[in-house]
């Protein structure tokens, strides 16, 4: 039994999809943590804490990376 190529072809769009949502969670987080730290030690130099929202965010990254890994599909072989 062969494969439907319309359905590999809309799995491999919404692996495409997925990675680039990733990708771009990615960026953001990294952005922030440029800004976090600058701003912490120009504001608040005595208390460090830039880094409690980034460990923070770091369960629904965690959670993104599975969801394009398709960690989540529903699929029974």
């Amino acid at each position: 039994m062969h494969p439907d190529p319309q359905a590999n072809a809309a799995d491999a769009q919404r692996s495409r999809q997925r990675r680039s949502a990733l990708i771009n969670h990615i960026l953001a987080y990294m952005a922030t943590a440029v800004v976090l730290v600058p701003v912490n030690f120009l504001l608040t130099p005595e208390t460090v804490w830039f880094y409690i929202p980034l460990v923070a965010w770091m369960a629904p990254l965690a959670l993104h990376v599975a969801y394009a890994m398709g960690m989540f599909d529903n699929k029974q072989p």
